[in-house]
């Protein structure tokens, strides 16, 4: 029998991809917001496509305040952009 693949749905495009091909951007119980490339920090997990157009179409949207039921200043959009574009994690 195959292994199943895990799904999550990016909040940009909306499109179900598989967990591996995505980006998890977390809530840290503290209250941090940061992208989780390796997929293993603590906190509330949403995903991503790893593509600068997701990122924009999810703040347009509220997706990531939608997800973490927070507020998300301007300053986290543009250090999850950062992130994005270095590829760190």
């Amino acid at each position: 029998m195959p292994k199943k693949i895990p799904m999550r749905q990016c909040l940009g495009c909306r499109e179900m991809k598989p967990k591996r091909e995505l980006i998890r951007v977390v809530r840290a119980p503290e209250g941090e917001i940061s992208l989780d490339f390796k997929g293993k920090k603590p906190g509330r997990g949403a995903y991503l496509c790893p593509n600068p157009q997701c990122l924009a179409k999810a703040r347009k949207a509220r997706a990531l305040e939608r997800a973490f039921s927070a507020q998300i200043p301007d300053e986290v959009y543009e250090a999850l952009a950062g992130q994005m574009e270095a590829g760190d994690g």
